[in-house]
């Protein structure tokens, strides 16, 4: 681990905060830190502040879209170049949670590899092979290089984000099952908890759909009003405690996933229109392999989902509308395997620097 003391002796651990998509996370190098896992964990809750819920005491935005962590290396894979171990931070737990991996976050990743050396850039465009250790999958990562550098600069908007950049394509061909072993972890499109149908699948994303109004609610209800309805989240909370160990996940009491996705008709001329809570407060918007999974779910009819898109006759682009706009979901056929998926999204630094920890590294 390579920390430099400073400020009266407490050491300085670098970092990048970039912002992902939707999302922000402290970006590191894993050789900046410490091998061991538990030590390593230390310094980042120590960063971060991962005993406060306001995370006060450190860099954490107090929030689950702001409080996220990316550790970067090369890759020791021959299909890769990059390793990317993703770590969402528990508030208030003082806990990182490494079971999911984070789409968004990744969309900064070939950005932070190819700005910090780890990679060489290209004149033109350059193509980064990301491997997600979380979920033990692949990624392409396609980005503009003029003259050998990274652009930020391009007219790309992305729901949830203000102005426009550059776009950053993400190709996923095989992601599929890639947290539960298997698209539909249960073994059938749909299931029955609790007299509630709901759909589990994964491809990039364990997510279990249900329709709103099964739940007493419309689905056009603000992520506040959602948040706010004690009696909802706790009957969503019991069918996610209780469908989480059928799809193989286990207890999932103390993971953020599955992550649970209501569906209602589309308002917006997209295909379906969704709340996602990650897991227990709900989103501002959708996970970008969240949205992949409910893209996939609506293009099969025997889902949950399939049974109330609105669709085009062959459309491979699925829009998938959230609270602060839509995501774009393009899905290509595979022989034998569930579709491949390719999205844009867009990335840029915030700062690049030292965090002080508060207490020896």
């Amino acid at each position: 681990m390579d920390t430099t003391a400073s400020y009266s002796g407490l050491p300085a651990l670098p970092c990048v905060w970039m912002r992902g998509g939707t999302s922000k996370a402290a970006f590191f190098q894993a050789a900046d830190l410490p091998a061991d896992p538990a030590e390593r964990d230390r310094l980042l809750l120590g960063a971060m502040d991962g005993t406060d819920a306001r995370q006060i005491d450190g860099i954490g935005g107090g929030h689950p879209l702001t409080t996220k962590i990316a550790i970067i290396s090369r890759s020791s894979r021959d299909d890769a170049d990059i390793d990317y171990l993703f770590g969402q931070l528990v508030i208030g737990a003082n806990r990182i949670d490494y079971a999911p991996t984070c789409g968004n976050i990744l969309a900064a990743v070939a950005p932070f590899a190819l700005e910090e050396g780890l990679l060489p850039c290209s004149d033109g465009e350059t193509r980064v092979r990301i491997h997600m250790v979380n979920t033990k999958s692949l990624c392409e990562a396609v980005l503009p290089t003029p003259g050998g550098k990274v652009s930020y600069q391009g007219h790309t908007r992305i729901s949830g984000v203000p102005g426009s950049a550059a776009a950053i394509e993400l190709r996923f061909a095989d992601v599929a099952g890639s947290s539960c072993g298997a698209l539909y972890p249960t073994g059938q499109a749909q299931d029955v908890v609790g007299g509630v149908a709901v759909s589990c699948i994964d491809n990039g994303m364990p997510v279990v759909l249900l329709r709103a109004a099964d739940l007493g609610i419309t689905g056009y209800e603000s992520p506040a009003e959602l948040d706010a309805n004690d009696s909802f989240k706790r009957e969503l909370e019991a069918i996610r405690l209780a469908i989480g160990p059928r799809m193989g996940l286990g207890d999932v009491s103390a993971r953020v996933v599955p992550k649970m996705t209501l569906l209602a008709a589309p308002i917006t001329g997209g295909a379906i229109h969704t709340r996602t809570f990650i897991p227990k407060k709900c989103h501002d918007a959708i996970g970008v392999l969240g949205a992949a999974s409910v893209a996939t779910a609506c293009a099969d009819p025997a889902t949950v989902a399939g049974a109330m898109a609105v669709l085009e006759d062959g459309a491979a682009a699925i829009s998938v509308e959230h609270p602060t706009g839509e995501f774009t979901i393009r899905l290509t056929a595979q022989p034998d395997a569930a579709p491949a998926v390719a999205l844009i999204r867009t990335a840029r630094p915030l700062f690049r620097g030292q965090v002080l920890l508060p207490y020896p590294a």
